[in-house]
């Protein structure tokens, strides 16, 4: 059993996916097909030990309570577990009011309410996989007042430009966080991902809330970095960070690569989501598909190349998909072709027989269009 109760926390404002983030929170967001981007980081507990977990909310809960449900999927443990779905009143994007810190106060009786004497934070729009009981094993035994996780990239010039840094000494120890100003390729990307005790973050978040009414945990960290024994622990294998619209493109195309997907997925460390009873993919005559990956459901009669199509997809006769992330229950009409894009649950594209964008800026068509 776990010392440990988890948070999710919603997106901050420096997140900002155009199109998809009008209809759904990040954490709702279909990845790779068959699952939501929130699956990661709740599975992750799971497959930890960590069966008691709060996701805050704060837009469009919608999508995200209805597929998070009672948890059951996430193999909580149903007698000592619970997955508790908790909402912030400020929630709108953009709204400075509406921060982190504003929603733990909001629900503080809550969080006073754990027994357990640990907190794992992490967010909600960044996918990878880890250990958290060997990050609460390490940061106990190191003695430690919080341990931060990050992921050391070379991309950083281009990439993981809304996401904070960690400046680390040779110790491990933090000396400060900052914006990715993309002046450098080497960077300790901070996974916005912390643990610490349980009566530490209470103080914190209260600390936070009497400085400023603007003020996010992000920033009460950062203040107290000098105050505070603040470690940092380094993550190894695939790390992406749903940041940007680009950004949410990217990693699902990097997910077709199977070396890339096998740093992701492992067997031994399950990724839980909800499932449906959809019939296996169809696959027609003439029909023709290549380095892609499809969910199942689909009926499949055109061309698809490089690309991810969730359930329930329609590809017609003479169609090619071609670099797309599709999202459920799309149909592409017969002739049409699609190139370097994201497609939205429900879209129809069957009269624009050309929907092609330039590749270096993928294009969008939203949800329940038709075209």
């Amino acid at each position: 059993m776990s010392k440990a109760f988890g948070i999710i926390n919603f997106a901050g404002n420096h997140i900002r996916v155009d199109g998809l983030q009008s209809f759904r929170p990040v954490g709702a967001f279909s990845f790779l097909g068959r699952y939501r981007t929130i699956d990661f980081p709740i599975s992750n507990m799971s497959n930890s030990g960590i069966d008691y977990i709060q996701v805050y909310v704060r837009q469009k809960p919608r999508s995200l309570t209805e597929h998070l449900g009672t948890g059951r999927h996430y193999n909580i443990n149903s007698k000592r577990g619970n997955l508790q779905i908790l909402y912030a009143e400020h929630n709108q994007i953009g709204d400075v009011y509406s921060t982190d810190i504003a929603a733990y106060m909001e629900n503080m009786d809550c969080i006073e309410d754990i027994a357990f004497p640990y907190v794992v934070i992490a967010p909600s729009y960044m996918i990878y996989t880890a250990d958290y009981s060997e990050f609460l094993k390490d940061h106990i035994e190191s003695g430690a007042d919080i341990t931060m996780m990050y992921h050391s990239v070379d991309n950083a010039k281009e990439a993981f430009l809304n996401c904070n840094t960690l400046n680390i000494n040779k110790q491990k120890g933090v000396l400060s966080i900052e914006p990715n100003h993309g002046n450098a390729k080497n960077r300790n990307i901070f996974m916005d991902t912390y643990v610490m005790s349980k009566e530490l973050f209470i103080d914190l978040v209260k600390k936070a809330h009497k400085m400023s009414s603007m003020y996010t945990f992000f920033d009460i960290i950062n203040e107290e970095c000098t105050e505070l024994d603040i470690r940092a622990m380094s993550h190894r294998g695939y790390f992406a960070a749903i940041a940007d619209f680009n950004s949410y493109y990217q990693a699902n195309m990097d997910l077709i690569d199977l070396k890339h997907a096998s740093d992701l997925f492992d067997d031994k460390w399950p990724i839980y989501t909800r499932t449906n009873d959809s019939c296996p993919t169809q696959y027609f005559e003439g029909s023709k598909v290549t380095s892609s990956v499809i969910s199942n459901g689909c009926l499949i009669e055109g061309t698809v190349e490089n690309s991810i199509l969730g359930r329930g997809c329609t590809i017609k006769p003479g169609a090619v998909v071609r670099n797309c992330v599709v999202s459920a229950d799309v149909t592409i009409g017969r002739g049409v072709h699609a190139e370097n894009l994201v497609i939205d649950k429900h879209a129809r594209l069957v009269r624009g027989k050309r929907v092609i964008a330039a590749p270096e800026k993928p294009g969008y068509i939203k949800r329940g269009d038709a075209l």
